[in-house]
Order: structure tokens, then C-alpha cells, then sequence
């Protein structure tokens, strides 16, 4: 800001000339500094600052735009480690070591000394994606009767293990399977409750080397050990072996439902009673 007073009114000193110099108006000389704006080639892009220096950098991050201030999802219960189960079971007739992994990729390594019962635990484990492992052995020169038996107790055993308190997952689980002629339906609920309806008519009585009838012992006991309500429905199906290798299918994908985890539920246990135990 700049005042001009003319030499007249400094050589001066009357009181006009006072009041003159005091009624004018300073003159106020305004500069504008012009700073040119540039566009941002990504406005939604991170924003990055570079501060260079001879001797050092530094970095500064900004956030995008715009900010979605919607909060996250509930996320399901950790399942890094997997949802595992083992059991070893040993009796005078068996000595049966099983581990499942719920949330594994199908990886089976089965051996029973039942070929067509390995056969089986291989379709659990490929249709449910389950990671399942079995060593057995038993008095097969016998039968096939306690091996298979013990090998599915322990199944069940360890399945109820794997599943812990049940929170989040689906709990019910339903799935029609066909192969070629054959087509079963199954449908089971993780209750708590074992209770077994079983409605397969098979028309021979082995396929191999294997009795059947351990098809139905087998399903028994998998549902005393693990606490679970399963029914299994015979379509269609003349062959044997097309109606059994169906039935492991089609139960391997119930099951696996049944375990999946339902988002919606956020971890808690699908019960109105708010419990889901083994009874």
C-alpha cells in the first residue's frame, strides 16, 4: 500500500491541507499470482507425491476417491487350518486310523483292504472335496463285516470331531445323483440325532468281493458316530454297482453342502434351539 502527497501539502501547514491529506484515499495496488491447474490423468487412481532430494526420498500415499464408507461383509469362521478330525480305533477284530479335513480338495488315500469299500471312501472324498485318509486293517479272512463297520464308526467319529459346534454352516444338505440307469437321491440333516431311512434295493448280493449288504452297516454306523439324520432314495437302478458307487455320490455332495458355510448366517449356530449337539 502506497500514500502520494503532493510537495504542496508537505511545504504547507494549514488545516486544510490536514484535513485533505487525511480525507484521501490510500491507493492499494492488488497483484494477482496466476497458478496453473493441472488435470489428473486418473482422478480415482492412488495419488502418489514424490519429494526428491539429493541424499534421500519420501513417498507419500493418499487414499482414492471416492471412499465407499460401506462396511465390510462378515466374513465366515477361519477354516485356514481346515475343519479336521482324527481318530484311531483298535479292537481285537480292527485296527482302523481315519482323518478327514472338511474343507481339504478332495485328496484320498485309502487303504482298507476292501477294494470296493476303498473304491467308495475314493468317491466321498473326490465329490465332497474332502481330504480323507484311512488305514485299516481286520480280520477279512472272515469276512468283510468288522472292517467295514469300524471303519465307518470311525468315519462318523471323526467327522463329529471336524464339525465341532456346527456354527454357520448350512446343516441340511440334499442332492440327486445318477449314474448311467441309476439314480439316488439323498438328503440328510447334521441335527445332532442319528437316525438312518434306507431304501436301496440292490439285485445282487456282492459286487466283487463285496457283501451288499455292508452298503446299509455301513450308513448305520457313519450315522451313530457323527449325529446324523440321513435318508437315501432309490429311483432307478438294475445294476449293483451302479446303484452303490451313485449312493456315495450322492452323499458325498449332500454332505458337502450340509458343511459349507452360510454367509448369511454369520457364524451362528442354525439351530432355533441354539444348539446342535450329538444325543
Amino acid at each position: 500500500m502506497e500514500l502520494s502527497i503532493s510537495s504542496r501539502l508537505l511545504n504547507t501547514s494549514s488545516a486544510a491541507a490536514a484535513t485533505a491529506l487525511l480525507k484521501s484515499k490510500p491507493r492499494v495496488h492488488h497483484r494477482h499470482t496466476s497458478i496453473p491447474l493441472l488435470p489428473l490423468k486418473h482422478p480415482f487412481s492412488p495419488l502418489t507425491l514424490k519429494q526428491m532430494s539429493s541424499n534421500s526420498q519420501a513417498t507419500l500415499s493418499c487414499s482414492s476417491l471416492p471412499q465407499n464408507n460401506t462396511p465390510p461383509a462378515p466374513s465366515s469362521p477361519s477354516t485356514a487350518s481346515g475343519r479336521i478330525g482324527e481318530v484311531k480305533r483298535v479292537t481285537k477284530e480292527t485296527n482302523v486310523w481315519v482323518k478327514i479335513n472338511l474343507d481339504g480338495t478332495g485328496v484320498v488315500n485309502s487303504s482298507t483292504s476292501i477294494p470296493f469299500l476303498d473304491h467308495m471312501l475314493d468317491q466321498l472324498a473326490s465329490h465332497g472335496l474332502f481330504d480323507v485318509h484311512v488305514k485299516a486293517t481286520g480280520d477279512i479272512h472272515i469276512d468283510d463285516h468288522h472292517t467295514n463297520e469300524d471303519v465307518s464308526l470311525a468315519l462318523g467319529t471323526a467327522l463329529l470331531q471336524s464339525l465341532g459346534d456346527r456354527k454357520g454352516i448350512n446343516r441340511f444338505g440334499d442332492f440327486s445323483a445318477p449314474l448311467d440307469e441309476a439314480l439316488i437321491h439323498v438328503s440328510l440333516d447334521l441335527s445332532g440325532r442319528p437316525h438312518l431311512s434306507y431304501d436301496l434295493n440292490i439285485p445282487t448280493a456282492r459286487v466283487g468281493t463285496y457283501d451288499t449288504q455292508l452298503v446299509e452297516h455301513f450308513f448305520q454306523s457313519l450315522v451313530n458316530t457323527s449325529g446324523m439324520t440321513l435318508h437315501i432314495r432309490q429311483l432307478a437302478g438294475k445294476n449293483s454297482h451302479h446303484i452303490i458307487e451313485a449312493t456315495f455320490k450322492a452323499f458325498a455332495r449332500a454332505l458337502r453342502q450340509a458343511t459349507e458355510y452360510d454367509p448369511r448366517r454369520l457364524g451362528t449356530i442354525p439351530s432355533s434351539k441354539g444348539v446342535l449337539s450329538r444325543s
